[in-house]
């Protein structure tokens, strides 16, 4: 009835459209520059070679389509001579290991690769963290002054690595993280990569991380450079096994027991796995989507009605009728594609894809929900044959129904 009433319904529609705008007022000015993507890329005065050893963990699941270009980018650093490979070959049903091992050769570097092949996955432990900790376990003999923790998919430009360490020694940070270019070629990708990688830094601005008065903490998983003392301060990788999002927990961690924290986006790394469809990229998504929201259904709801109000309210009231709530909601509008814009540039994709973020939000939206569902039934966290977020607390070893 109250809505039934044109005056309060046009008022009910102008409100949406402030309400809109003045928040992304707030991302634009308040939220730590997160969306400006020149500052957040890492720049730093690198050394003329440093002197450490860096331990390189690559935890590696059926992974034989992309390590070989992982290990290659490895062992090709310039500026790093003293570096070793720990490749954990997490049961691979194909030649990862092989794949591996002839990448090294052809590097001229196979005695820098050592492939463990992986136990059996401990109850309690995430398959990724425990291929990771049984990396660790090896690499801490060689006493190393950083670990690297990068994926198999990750190739490394030859002044990646060096480049990370000038950060972290410029700091001092004791973890420092890239967020790595993530493939983006197909129309799948180029609709919904730039905007995770949007999302991400919103929810984990670069500034307040590297910020010691705030306690916000992150970290991009694909790159993470980490001092071993202050892994051992953290409580290593065993306080994190069943970390859904392992990453961030690790970086809260660190953060927590008084470590400084850095995160950056670069274009010197970067990921070649290809998501070739939506389905794709929806797995990569609800793989952790609910698992963000600590599994509340309250959370969950709100989540979805904050969507609908930043991402998709401001293009849907242009179409009305009311001058006003047209004005804000245009607006809100052109704040959203300033903000977007620098993502999708960093990306070298045409400004019109600008656009297109809230059509991307409707697909978070729909991934999330699904993630949610996944848990519900007993698939969370689903990923390469496990369960890693079954209701309740996850539980090692789980694998999910055929």
């Amino acid at each position: 009835m109250f809505l039934g009433q044109p005056h309060n319904y046009f008022f009910f529609l102008s409100a949406a459209a402030i309400l809109s705008l003045v928040i992304w007022g707030y991302l634009l000015v308040a939220r730590g520059a997160f969306w400006q993507t020149r500052r957040n890329t890492g720049m730093a005065q690198r050394q003329s070679e440093f002197p450490g050893l860096v331990a390189v963990i690559v935890p590696a699941r059926d992974e034989a389509e992309v390590v070989g270009e992982c290990v290659r980018s490895l062992l090709g650093q310039t500026g790093v001579p003293a570096i070793r490979v720990f490749l954990v070959d997490d049961a691979s049903t194909d030649r990862t290991a092989q794949v591996a091992r002839a990448a090294a050769e052809e590097a001229g570097r196979p005695e820098c690769l050592m492939i463990l092949d992986g136990k059996p996955l401990a109850p309690g432990w995430s398959g990724k963290l425990w291929a990771v900790q049984q990396g660790v376990e090896k690499a801490v003999a060689a006493k190393p002054q950083f670990f690297l923790l990068t994926d198999a998919d990750i190739v490394h430009s030859p002044d990646s690595i060096a480049t990370l360490i000038a950060i972290a020694e410029s700091g001092p940070y004791d973890l420092a993280s890239f967020m790595v270019q993530l493939h983006c070629v197909t129309f799948a990708e180029k609709l919904l990569v730039p905007a995770f990688v949007f999302f991400f830094f919103m929810l984990y601005p670069p500034r307040w991380i590297a910020d010691p008065r705030r306690r916000t903490a992150g970290a991009a998983g694909g790159c993470i450079l980490v001092r071993p003392e202050w892994l051992e301060q953290a409580g290593g990788v065993r306080a994190i096994r069943n970390e859904v999002i392992d990453d961030c927990a690790l970086a809260a961690r660190v953060k927590s027991a008084g470590g400084r924290l850095w995160l950056g986006l670069t274009a010197s790394a970067r990921s070649i796995r290809p998501y070739r469809t939506m389905g794709e990229m929806g797995r990569m998504i609800s793989r952790t989507a609910f698992n963000q929201l600590r599994h509340s259904i309250w959370m969950l709801l709100v989540s979805l009605l904050g969507l609908t109000l930043v991402y998709l309210a401001p293009p849907l009231l242009l179409l009305g009728h009311n001058r006003i709530t047209r004005l804000f909601a245009l607006a809100a509008v052109l704040a959203m594609t300033a903000a977007y814009l620098p993502m999708v540039r960093f990306y070298r994709l045409g400004p019109l894809w600008a656009l297109t973020l809230p059509v991307a939000a409707i697909f978070y939206m729909g991934a999330t929900v699904h993630s949610a569902w996944k848990f519900w039934t007993g698939r969370g966290g689903e990923w390469k044959g496990r369960v890693q977020d079954p209701q309740g607390k996850p539980v090692g070893g789980q694998t999910s129904p055929p």
